[in-house]
């Protein structure tokens, strides 16, 4: 059985259009978004329906063909990047970007709607999806779920997982699993939408979800301070915590981290006068027109902290404008650091009680192990999660990380684990750090992980080289 067969019959049946073999078309698809994995494949399966997933993917079982899934390709750790070899086809679910429903509740999004496109969709019923990241013009509903990605609004509404009432897929043997209806109360046994949900297309193939809509906001607010420390950007957040529930956002941003983002991205400029050591991204919203002005509301939470000296240094947003030219601050630090040039980046979390005195000491460690190296950390302060990268000297930068990049990277591992977290955070394992998983994960939990991805996928077809063999 070979891929060409495959080939052959998904082209009498369904077209070029869901088969593309050229491969120039193809190329684009190849790369992950960082450019760090280049994969190979003699086609690009494109379905324009749950049916048409599941007649490929029955295929695919038939060929022993594997499979990788593909959204919109804008992931961090190279899971929708076919093997270098070419054994696998890529399926992407592009052309199934259907909102199938839209009501106050739920939203049923296919699999290659945009993130940007749903939220526009929910805005023209004044409702919203409260999931949000950089990559929204281009990430694809499919990926967020099956990465369970998070985003800077988890301190409120939590990761893809809280967010996603159900889950329709085709399983690894060409079944279709329905899961939209929603149910509030399913005991059934196991929950194969929660199985389906962060395992990175290796159990099968999301095809849609049902996602939970939350009202609109009627006002926010985005601030922008400078502190001193981590640990006072956590005793800040900690106050807010206290006084009120509707801060969204609460980002930490070095110093070194927002410089680069205002010297590699055209427009940006620095929202405070002087030079601090940290930066807070904190926003504040509304959904009822009752409620406090959210300008009012971090007026008076900000006012005691500057006039104590927690708060080095704060300015709120004007408007609207100025309210996303901040949080563009925020947004564009991946895009500014492939400008800087290769870099060791680790998405990893951490007890957020921990997250101050880590991203300091970790640092300080990496450093000490590596001289002449940089780290820093920035992210997602109220829920833990630290982005460590880690610079080659500049002296070395041409090999220092072919050379050097793994033991580092081990090292920051080492760290996260003493620290009681965890090496992937929002972005999954993929590729990047599946051999870590192998060597860091406790023994239950990837004995766990084998014995249900052997369940589902007995034959091996499903985005093989990633997350788990």
């Amino acid at each position: 059985m070979t891929a060409a067969a495959l080939i052959a019959t998904a082209l009498d049946r369904f077209g070029p259009k869901a088969v593309v073999t050229d491969q120039s078309d193809i190329e684009p698809w190849l790369t992950d978004w960082r450019g760090r994995w280049h994969g190979a494949t003699p086609a690009m399966l494109q379905p324009a329906s749950t049916a048409e997933v599941a007649a490929l993917v029955s295929l695919a079982a038939q060929h022993r063909v594997a499979l990788v899934p593909q959204g919109g390709n804008s992931g961090m750790v190279g899971g929708a990047t076919p093997p270098a070899d070419g054994s696998a086809l890529l399926i992407s679910l592009r052309r199934m970007n259907a909102i199938r429903s839209l009501s106050p509740a739920t939203a049923v999004a296919e699999a290659g709607v945009i993130l940007e496109t749903l939220h526009d969709a929910a805005a023209t019923i004044q409702r919203r999806f409260t999931l949000t990241l950089g990559a929204r013009g281009s990430a694809t509903i499919g990926g967020l779920v099956s990465t369970n990605a998070g985003g800077t609004q988890v301190l409120r509404f939590g990761t893809m997982r809280s967010l996603v009432a159900g889950v329709e897929a085709v399983l690894p043997d060409g079944s279709i699993h329905d899961g939209l209806s929603g149910l509030k109360k399913d005991n059934r046994g196991y929950s194969i939408d929660q199985l389906l949900i962060g395992a990175e297309g290796t159990l099968g193939i999301i095809t849609a979800a049902a996602l939970r809509l939350s009202p609109a906001l009627t006002d926010r607010a985005v601030a922008w301070a400078a502190v001193g420390d981590p640990q006072a950007a956590l005793d800040l957040l900690r106050r807010l915590e206290a006084q009120t529930g509707r801060i969204e956002g609460f980002e930490i941003v070095p110093r070194e981290t927002l410089e680069l983002v205002l010297a590699h991205i055209p427009g940006t400029r620095a929202p405070l006068a002087g030079t601090h050591a940290w930066h807070l991204l904190i926003e504040a919203t509304s959904t009822s027109p009752g409620e406090e002005p959210a300008t009012a509301l971090l007026e008076r939470l900000l006012a005691a902290p500057l006039a104590d000296g927690l708060i080095d240094d704060a300015t709120i947003s004007a408007n609207e404008a100025q309210a996303r030219a901040f949080w563009h601050l925020r947004d564009s630090i991946s895009e500014a650091e492939r400008g800087l040039g290769p870099a060791l980046q680790h998405d990893i979390s951490v007890p957020v009680d921990a997250m101050p005195r880590f991203m300091v000491e970790a640092a300080a460690a990496v450093e000490r192990a590596f001289p002449g190296s940089h780290a820093s950390g920035f992210g997602h302060l109220g829920d833990g999660n630290v982005h460590f990268h880690v610079r080659p000297p500049a002296v070395e930068k041409a090999g220092w990380i072919a050379t050097h990049g793994t033991a580092a990277s081990a090292l920051v591992h080492d760290l996260v684990v003493a620290a009681g977290g965890s090496i992937s955070a929002e972005h999954g394992i993929g590729q990047m750090k599946k051999d870590e998983l192998a060597r860091l994960g406790p023994s239950s939990r990837l004995h766990a992980l084998h014995a249900i991805k052997a369940a589902f996928d007995p034959l091996g077809i499903m985005n093989p080289g990633k997350l788990v063999d």
